[in-house]
């Protein structure tokens, strides 16, 4: 597994950044049980850059905690052996891995939820990189019953990393 980190926020927080990721990415690709080994890019922004980001990609003029940027696309979450799949799937030549995607997440908007939600700037940040690599493996929220699907699974995630609110 290669994880490619970029942290461009300037914010430091209490727990190793490069470790959480390792831990959280390995578990999201166990639970699904990814048959790959995979490549993920992540980048660490300010809320200014995230604004900018999501406002390019998304059409929305605000900041936002985490976007996310599969590389694949499946006809059913973690589908792997799909036609979408088999299309869309992309290998590293310098890595030979699965190149799943890119994750962004937000320092400031982690710490602001954190504080808002009252827990951890650890359970937010790990909370929105498991949402993310879900997001990456084909997961979506846009109907309710997406919505439900992810939750649940976010939910069997944190609760196996025993990271709770």
């Amino acid at each position: 597994m290669t994880v490619y980190l970029e942290d461009e926020s300037g914010y430091d927080f209490d727990f190793s950044v490069r470790g959480q990721l390792d831990k959280l990415i390995r578990s999201v690709a166990e639970y699904i049980q990814c048959p790959y080994e995979l490549e993920v890019s992540v980048s660490i922004v300010t809320k200014d850059m995230i604004h900018e980001m999501n406002r390019q990609f998304r059409e929305a003029d605000r900041p936002t905690d985490v976007l996310s940027f599969p590389m694949m696309e499946y006809d059913r979450p973690a589908d792997f052996e799909g036609e979408a799949f088999s299309r869309s799937m992309a290998v590293s030549p310098d890595t030979e891995e699965l190149v799943l995607g890119d994750i962004v997440l937000c320092a400031e908007v982690i710490h602001e939820q954190a504080q808002e939600y009252g827990h951890s700037e650890l359970r937010e940040f790990s909370f929105l990189t498991v949402h993310s690599m879900l997001h990456l493996f084909g997961y979506d929220h846009i109907d309710e019953g997406e919505r439900e699907e992810m939750e649940k699974e976010q939910r069997a995630i944190m609760e196996q990393l025993k990271i709770y609110r």
